[in-house]
């Protein structure tokens, strides 16, 4: 019990000491080292419980519990104050609504419950303290290279508020160890709450105009799932007299149905599914780590976890599968989305989107096979993705430049982020890397439990496939010989990037003994019975990856042993080796460029049907959830 409470606690204190620590060098080496400290103590988390069942403390206190009433009010407070003075009365309402809520709750109907277990740790548990512990600590160490040269060399116009910056990611990853540990949906609902807070300060860093619309946009949103999330709270308090997730798991669809619909839509909103998504892919004006943290290992796995823990009650259920229809809504249509995109953090926004929703879809047909397969999306997919947001971002303070079409030979200019961006975009969809192998076994479970549900994975698996191959042809594309220019990445960045790198191959590496020690025994306590990967494949998936290896490593030593030499153009070629003559002898330059099919697959077009089609089902899955007599 001491290592859950020491994660949560560990990251609140150091980040108090960051917003106040002024001292440049120091603040990196203390982000630096508290980096490390998670990390180690995800690990220790890990050995120390990865061989027990599932473990319950009571961890009471009355001191506690009234102590994080007294910091929701004064939350509260904050924000009612900002959507006040920023002229957005929205936020203000629905604070003041979240806040009647609670309080109703607080002083009606508090009084009949007896909680047994505040915190728990079992496998899903642990798999996300690793997400969260490992990953988000790489961003934040990631962070300090980054927000200097943001700072220093960039958007020199922007205040420098770096100790803010840091105290709240540091504020971000104590809350979402809150999350994961909590038994009592109490508790869970005050880390909940902070996440919402910390992720409206992060988008609204900035502090223009764009940056402060879209972290209010994501903050009104948020609000919403606060307060569907609080009268779940107040609906079990009345009806079950029950708050903790075990006990509700265990008293049955029938009881629990509608609070677990309300939780499910407080999900949706926070995992930016369809016709929520919008505040996701506005969160692309943060800094690169803010995005990073957001899109793969904190915030939106929130949203999805939640999900995952009722599936065993969504199991067989209509509202079920009205969830399993929004999220395959949202992997349809969020790839299709991707297809048109230029910009690479939209992509890989929309991607985002698009993957937490087939583990939505996942969660909403809650057989064992599927959990088995949401279970290891979360993984891969916050790994991969964290790689790819990053390397992005490298990639912009070094070119200037987002755009997809910009980084045509970033193999001869930037070589070892090309190398670790392809490592990433092969474990979005490559086989034998872990995404690919997931959305197999979902295929296999829709295909069990309801034929109808293939079609979204394999219509949206096929427009994947499209934009990251596209993606990853101009990344190797080389028309003429350019000068390196990684010269300028600080090894914070380096350390971030390579130790991604290593993770986005090891997990596939090391993928039995994930299934073998987490995976299934967490299935075996949940259903009874579990999905087993066989020998043959095991061997077959190792070949595999050795194979796909040797692609990226092929470029290692490019420029050193490999000549780049002009194109052949039917002699036509100009004095340039980028030039070429036409029949009229006019001088033209060599100019490749992707199809994005804007007018097949608009944003505009596919965003507001997704925000029609999900609205109908989020209607029906609440209405299915209500026995009607």
């Amino acid at each position: 019990m001491y290592l859950l409470f020491f994660l949560i606690l560990f990251p609140l204190i150091t980040a108090i000491v960051l917003l106040v620590l002024k001292n440049d060098a120091l603040r990196g080496m203390l982000v630096r080292v508290s980096a490390l400290i998670i990390g180690a103590g995800s690990i220790a988390l890990l050995v120390t419980t990865f061989r027990t069942e599932v473990q319950y403390f009571a961890a009471s206190s009355v001191f506690v519990d009234k102590a994080m009433f007294c910091i929701e009010l004064l939350l509260a407070g904050y924000i009612f104050y900002i959507g006040f003075k920023y002229k957005r009365p929205l936020t203000s309402i629905l604070i003041a609504i979240q806040t009647v809520i609670m309080l109703y709750f607080e002083f009606f109907t508090r009084s009949g419950l007896v909680i047994g277990h505040n915190m728990f740790i079992d496998k899903l548990s642990m798999v996300m303290t690793m997400v969260i512990g490992i990953i988000g600590s790489l961003v934040a160490v990631y962070a300090i290279g980054y927000m200097r040269d943001y700072h220093g060399s960039y958007h020199r116009e922007l205040k420098d508020n770096r100790c803010f910056f840091f105290f709240v990611i540091f504020v971000f990853l104590s809350a979402m160890f809150g999350i994961v540990f909590s038994n009592n949906l109490i508790w869970l609902y005050f880390f909940w709450e902070l996440t919402t807070l910390a992720s409206f300060l992060l988008i609204g860093y900035k502090q223009n105009e764009e940056s402060r619309h879209n972290a209010f946009h994501a903050l009104e949103l948020n609000l919403i799932a606060g307060v569907a999330f609080a009268l779940a709270i107040v609906y079990l308090s009345v009806t079950s007299k029950v708050v903790e997730l075990d006990r509700i798991i265990a008293l049955g669809k029938t009881a629990v149905l509608i609070p677990v619909a309300f939780l499910c839509v407080s999900g949706l909103i926070k995992a930016a599914q369809f016709p929520f998504a919008s505040w996701l892919i506005g969160a692309m004006v943060a800094p690169t780590p803010v995005s990073a943290l957001l899109h793969s290992s904190t915030m939106v796995k929130a949203g999805v976890y939640i999900m995952l823990r009722f599936a065993t009650v969504l199991e067989g259920t209509f509202t079920g599968f009205s969830l399993a229809l929004i999220g395959g809504v949202t992997f349809l249509l969020g790839s299709l989305i991707a297809i048109s995109q230029r910009n690479s953090k939209g992509v890989l926004a929309y991607s985002t989107v698009a993957n937490l929703g087939l583990i939505v879809l996942c969660a909403g047909v809650g057989t064992y096979e599927a959990m088995w397969a949401g279970i290891l999306l979360i993984i891969f997919h916050a790994v991969a993705k964290s790689l790819l947001f990053l390397c992005v971002g490298t990639v912009d303070n070094q070119i200037h430049s987002t755009d997809i079409e910009d980084m045509s030979n970033l193999i001869v200019r930037m070589p070892r982020t090309a190398i670790m961006m392809q490592i990433g975009m092969a474990g979005m969809f490559l086989a034998p890397f872990g995404m690919l192998i997931s959305k197999w076994t979902a295929l296999r479970a829709m295909a069990d439990a309801n034929p109808m549900l293939v079609a979204f994975i394999v219509f949206g698996s096929s427009a994947m496939l499209f934009f990251w191959v596209k993606w990853i042809g101009k990344l190797i594309t080389v028309t003429g010989t350019y000068e390196n220019i990684e010269k300028g990445i600080s090894p914070n960045e380096w350390v971030t990037l390579y130790s991604l790198s290593s993770l986005t191959v090891g997990v596939c590496l090391f993928f039995p003994l994930i299934c073998g020690d987490f995976v299934e025994p967490f299935l075996v306590e949940m259903y009874g019975r579990t999905v087993h990967l066989g020998q043959d494949n095991i061997v077959i998936m190792t070949v595999m990856l050795a194979m796909v290896m040797l692609f990226p490593l092929s470029f290692l030593n490019y420029g050193k042993r490999m000549k780049v030499v002009d194109a052949y153009l039917c002699c036509a070629n100009a004095d340039s080796c980028t030039e070429f003559r036409t029949a009229q002898n006019a001088v033209k330059n060599i100019d490749m460029k992707n199809y994005y099919l804007e007018r097949y697959f608009g944003e505009k077009r596919f965003f507001n049907l997704g925000i029609v089609v999900t609205i109908v089902l989020i209607i029906m899955m609440l209405g299915a959830s209500v026995p009607w007599k």
